[in-house]
């Protein structure tokens, strides 16, 4: 009889290189899936903000809280911000939490009231738990008898406010840009990081820069007189905003050209402008304001000012595409007068600016541009505007600024600010 013939036993037809094969792509699968599941759980956290209102009923209202930057409104805000962190950061909430910040303080029939803006950032999805959470957090907290803030029980549950709107006020204060001020050295001076200055912008025509100017209000640029001794049709003009020319971070159309009615080309005197845009400025971290000065605010001789600009690096040379700073120090009118530097020409409208031994200065190009200074905190002030000098950097001939704060109330009658 024949024997049946014995199945052998089949071996793998797999070499090893391709188990290895499959064993990377499973791993690789694995591996992205669990990189999506961890991005979207971890990183794709976006930011949220809601308004909310207070009652402040132990603070009667004081007309010093609508001054901006006054120490009564500094201080106030300043205590509310701390109530409103220290119940967040002591909560379930404080990975999320990321800052508050006060709206506005307003008279109310008891004591005072204010708008607070939060910002926190979480998972999209986790939105209405976590907004309902805040909100019984803050119900829990202002219940205690020792919170300076109570419900406004008109208004009182969290608001949801869209990303532009809420950042366009967190970006509102005027004065906020540069942290800390270093010796640096547009002539000789160095590259500006982006959101140092971001009130500064160029004045262009046809695209090409021509000026540099400073922005004092969602509308209203602060500039030069003499930027449009040659062309006055504001149809001509456009402002660029953002640290580089090219590409520009936004760009807006100029409706009207307003220049000091005492102006005269052949003159030096009363150099100042002010333009408005025909569309407003949406605030951000990289574009708003920079405060303007009270008309009694006071600049000491050897003050450290910062000059900035896409003027020239050199007489004559050409225009850098970014942005650039300068560090000057301020110079008395009487030392500037001198026969050796400039004869008498600098007026009590003028601020002298730079240092007798030359190097540092603004140059062609940068007028129009802001001179500030920084005060309490860190508030940058626009205390003058690039007007004239004679070449750049040289020795014995800093740069001549127009006082901003003799021009105080002419900035105001045409702005209203």
């Amino acid at each position: 009889l024949k024997r049946p013939s014995i199945l052998g036993r089949r071996t793998s037809s797999l070499k090893p290189w391709m188990i290895a094969l499959i064993i990377t792509a499973v791993v690789l699968v694995l591996a992205i899936i669990i990189g999506l599941l961890v991005y979207f759980l971890a990183f794709d956290r976006k930011f949220h903000y809601y308004q909310i209102s207070f009652r402040i009923p132990s603070i009667e209202y004081n007309p010093d809280f609508s001054v901006e930057h006054s120490k009564f409104r500094t201080d106030l805000e300043q205590k509310i911000k701390n109530e409103i962190d220290m119940i967040f950061q002591r909560s379930s909430l404080n990975r999320h939490y990321i800052k508050s910040h006060v709206v506005n303080l307003r008279s109310s029939n008891d004591g005072l009231k204010t708008d607070v803006l939060l910002k926190f950032q979480f998972v999209s999805n986790n939105a209405h738990t976590i907004k309902t959470q805040a909100d019984n957090i803050l119900y829990q907290k202002l219940k205690l008898n020792e919170s300076l803030l109570k419900k406004d029980t008109s208004l009182s549950y969290l608001r949801d406010m869209n990303e532009a709107q809420a950042e366009h006020i967190l970006n509102s204060c005027c004065g906020l840009g540069r942290e800390s001020p270093t010796m640096e050295r547009i002539a000789d001076g160095y590259v500006a990081r982006k959101a140092d200055w971001p009130w500064q912008a160029s004045l262009q025509m046809d695209g090409i820069h021509f000026c540099g100017a400073s922005l004092i209000s969602e509308e209203w640029l602060l500039t030069a007189a003499h930027c449009f001794d040659t062309y006055k049709n504001p149809k001509l003009w456009t402002a660029s905003f953002g640290t580089t020319l090219s590409p520009p971070l936004m760009r807006r159309k100029v409706q009207s050209i307003i220049v000091h009615e005492n102006y005269a080309a052949h003159k030096h005197d009363d150099d100042i402008a002010v333009v408005k845009l025909s569309t407003s400025v949406l605030f951000s971290d990289e574009v708003h304001r920079v405060c303007l000065p009270d008309a009694n605010f006071e600049v000491l001789p050897k003050s450290k000012v910062f000059a900035t600009g896409w003027g020239a690096l050199k007489a004559n040379g050409p225009f850098p595409n970014t942005l650039r700073q300068v560090e000057i120090e301020i110079i008395s009118n009487d030392i500037c007068n001198q026969v050796n530097v400039y004869g008498g020409a600098v007026s009590s409208g003028m601020i002298c600016a730079g240092f007798l031994s030359g190097k540092r200065d603004a140059c062609e190009g940068d007028s129009g541009g802001p001179l500030v200074i920084a005060r309490d905190g860190n508030i940058w002030y626009v205390i003058g505007i690039v007007s004239w000098g004679m070449d750049c950097g040289k020795e014995n001939k800093p740069g001549i600024y127009t006082k901003v704060t003799l021009y105080r109330d002419w900035i105001k009658s045409k702005t209203n600010m």
